[in-house]
C-alpha cells in the first residue's frame, strides 16, 4: 500500500528546488557552470531569446517528478529507520542522492571527460536539492 502523499508538500519541494536552482546556478556557482560548459555571455543571451519556456517547464515537470517520487521514499525510509522529522528528511535525500543521481553523474564525468568541477557543482546542486526537498516532505507530511 503507498503512503498518503501530501501533495501541496510536493508542489512546495518542488518550488524549492526550482528557487534553489535560480540561486545555485546564478550568483553562486553560474560563472564558473558556465565557464566549464563553454557557455559565454554572448551564448546566454541567444538562448534566452530563443526562448527558454520550454526548457524551463520540463525543469518544473521533473522536479515535481523528483518531489513525488521522493515523498514515498521519504515515507518508507522514515518507517524503515523509525527516524521522522528532519533528520529523517535529510538521510532520505542524502541517501536517493547517493544511490542514484551520484553515480549517474559520476557515470557522465568519466565518459565524457568534463572537470570534475562540474560534478562537484552539479552533483552538490542535487545534493542539497533532495535533502530540502527530503526535509519539507517529512517535516510536513
Amino acid at each position: 500500500m503507498a503512503p498518503p502523499i501530501n501533495y501541496l508538500a510536493v508542489l512546495v519541494a518542488a518550488s524549492a528546488s526550482m528557487v534553489l536552482g535560480f540561486v545555485w546556478y546564478g550568483p553562486l556557482f553560474g560563472k564558473p557552470w558556465m565557464a566549464i560548459m563553454g557557455y559565454t555571455k554572448e551564448t546566454a543571451e541567444k538562448m534566452k531569446q530563443k526562448g527558454m519556456e520550454k526548457t524551463y517547464a520540463l525543469m518544473t515537470l521533473g522536479s515535481l517528478v523528483m518531489a513525488y517520487v521522493l515523498a514515498h521514499s521519504t515515507e518508507f525510509a522514515m518507517t524503515y529507520t523509525k527516524t521522522y522529522g528532519v533528520a529523517g528528511g535529510l538521510m532520505s535525500g542524502f541517501w536517493n542522492w547517493l544511490g542514484f543521481i551520484a553515480p549517474i553523474l559520476i557515470g557522465s564525468q568519466l565518459w565524457e571527460g568534463k572537470p570534475w568541477k562540474l560534478f562537484l557543482i552539479t552533483g552538490g546542486y542535487y545534493l542539497v536539492s533532495l535533502m530540502g526537498m527530503g526535509v519539507i516532505l517529512a517535516v510536513w507530511r
